[in-house]
């Protein structure tokens, strides 16, 4: 199962402008090494908004490198966060605005499929959270027009949100399950107070991708197990699914910048959950 367990791009890596989640510019490639000599073997990609075209995943160059790191350093890609979706939501933009954001769709997922990427995380939350009816449909319209192109690249979109449980279930069977599913955020529910039972028999077949976090009710990240997530409730429901999906360690950052120490106890955590629950 440890090769089920991977971490968020960046948490290997010092922290970018005090920021818990960026984009880790001048580490991204130092950080294949650090993973494989912490004996990892599963990174999730993470996208931002700003510079977005000079980033690896989106330049011929860029591509190749990525390609090439994991082949040295025995990573694999299969997931990316596109926190640039929740920075610059296309579902709330207008205009030439809106037409320059779909466009950032389209090579999103040409750079994933360039580099071995087959889930893209859409965000719901915060910035990019679904405030109206409008802004829903909008999304929606906009999806299944590009659901030729998604399937042609046998790529799957999963999205992560703030919705409750049966809205959440509401929103997500507008869509086409062989395309579109959920990202599961385990310390997002915990901080909105969402009772994973409830949860996962509202969409618990659309999970196909899970972020390990804690946070506290109503307040941000802390350390595994720290928080007000109940692990043990949440992986048993996740054995009830037959989850067979990846563990993506999305959790706080260490605070004596040992991320590597930090990352490998929650690992271990998350496999004792695992074990515990015969996953």
């Amino acid at each position: 199962m440890i090769h089920k367990i991977g971490f968020m791009q960046g948490r290997l890596s010092p922290q970018v402008n005090s920021r818990i989640q960026a984009f880790p510019w001048e580490y991204w490639r130092i950080e294949f090494a650090v993973a494989q000599k912490a004996n990892f073997h599963l990174m999730e990609w993470t996208l931002d908004q700003e510079s977005l075209y000079e980033n690896p995943l989106l330049t011929i160059e860029g591509q190749e490198e990525i390609k090439k790191l994991c082949e040295t350093y025995k990573i694999n890609i299969p997931s990316l966060t596109g926190d640039c979706f929740m920075q610059d939501p296309l579902w709330k933009s207008k205009g030439k605005k809106h037409k320059a954001l779909e466009i950032d769709f389209i090579e999103i997922i040409k750079g994933c499929v360039a580099t071995g990427i087959n889930l893209i995380v859409i965000p719901l939350v915060d910035n990019g959270k679904l405030e109206n009816m409008k802004q829903e449909n909008n999304l929606v319209a906009f999806l299944e027009s590009q659901a030729n192109f998604i399937s042609m690249h046998n790529v799957r979109i999963a999205f992560e949100s703030d919705y409750e449980a049966f809205e959440l279930s509401r929103f997500i069977d507008r869509l086409d399950p062989a395309l579109f599913g959920i990202n599961y955020d385990i310390g997002n529910s915990a901080a909105l107070g969402f009772n994973a039972q409830i949860e996962f028999s509202a969409y618990g077949s659309r999970i196909i991708n899970v972020h390990v976090k804690d946070r506290v009710l109503g307040g941000s990240t802390v350390a595994l197990g720290k928080g007000d997530a109940n692990f043990d409730m949440i992986f048993n429901e996740l054995t009830k699914i037959n989850y067979q999906g990846n563990f993506i360690l999305q959790t706080a950052r260490a605070i004596n910048n040992n991320h590597s120490e930090v990352l490998i106890k929650y690992r271990d955590l998350t496999l004792e959950w695992l074990k515990r629950h015969a996953i």
